[in-house]
């Protein structure tokens, strides 16, 4: 990670990784996907989601002893200005010194929180040079996504599974069970290969709906008329759930997005293949709107 190489960054980090070990829940989250009672973020893909989770555990170790230390205060006047102890009680209407302290020591606090959040927003908001473009649209109530190449652009929807066709998919084993968690798993999976940076352009083609992997720490408005850029570059394999985190309609809940990470050999493997058939889907689509003229 760019901006922190701290102790306490490798020691969080160290932590992190021994909870994946000997936590069979955590382990089963590595491919981005919530838990029964999970109450933290999704283990990190990605170099952002890195430092969310190394700012979001750094802030709560802060409010902690921040809260500690306010505890702590209130005992000690509870007990050092009782009635019983001061049976007289001060006059004091103002201190001078006291009232510049705490007003310069919660700036100095909220500066401190200010500079990895200034470091944290550089990161998500400057796309570096991208290995590959994908194009995604946020539509009532699916995502479709388009592969810009030199080779030919092609382009597909992605529709979330009812529960028939998931059984017949798990079934026909043409995905596996763990993969497909009731209301995430989809038709078609965007995939990526990892280690690479992947420029995501992003609108809307309808009303406004928010396109939101919490793995890769991306959560960027689909606006219709405007095309919104983020990135992310995936640390390893495997498939990545998200959905719209805007509300957009009556389906909104019914939202998906799946993005399966794959070596650069399967992404080349699947790359052709997806050409051929989205390709043909295409024309066929084109042959029925004709034939209906």
């Amino acid at each position: 990670m760019r901006f922190v190489t701290t102790p306490l960054r490798n020691a969080l980090a160290a932590l992190a990784a021994a909870l994946v070990a000997f936590s069979p829940a955590v382990a089963s989250a590595q491919n981005g996907m919530p838990q029964p009672w999970e109450i933290n973020l999704q283990p990190a893909n990605s170099e952002v989601m890195t430092f969310i989770h190394w700012f979001h555990d750094w802030v709560n170790v802060l409010i902690f002893i921040i809260t500690l230390f306010v505890l702590a205060l209130l005992v000690y006047v509870a007990w050092r200005f009782n009635e019983k102890r001061n049976p007289v009680a001060s006059k004091t209407t103002h201190h001078a010194l006291l009232e510049v302290a705490w007003t310069i020591v919660p700036v100095l606090i909220l500066v401190v929180i200010a500079i990895p959040s200034f470091r944290l927003l550089k990161l998500q908001l400057e796309v570096p040079q991208a290995d590959m473009t994908v194009k995604v649209t946020g539509k009532q109530w699916y995502w479709s996504y388009e592969y810009p190449q030199d080779g030919g652009s092609f382009g597909f929807d992605s529709l979330m599974l009812d529960e028939k066709q998931r059984a017949e998919a798990i079934a026909s084993k043409k995905i596996a069970e763990a993969e497909a968690p009731r209301l995430l798993a989809v038709d078609n999976e965007a995939v990526v290969p990892v280690g690479k940076i992947v420029r995501l352009q992003v609108t809307g083609a309808d009303v406004i709906h928010k396109f939101a992997l919490p793995a890769f720490g991306v959560k960027i408005d689909a606006i219709p008329g405007r095309l919104n850029e983020t990135w992310f570059k995936a640390d390893r394999e495997g498939i990545f759930y998200g959905q719209c985190s805007f509300i957009c309609g009556q389906n909104h809940a019914f939202m998906p997005i799946a993005i399966r990470v794959v070596s650069q050999e399967r992404y080349t493997a699947w790359l052709a293949e997806a050409k051929q058939k989205f390709a043909n889907a295409a024309d066929a689509a084109s042959k029925v709107a004709e034939a209906a003229r």
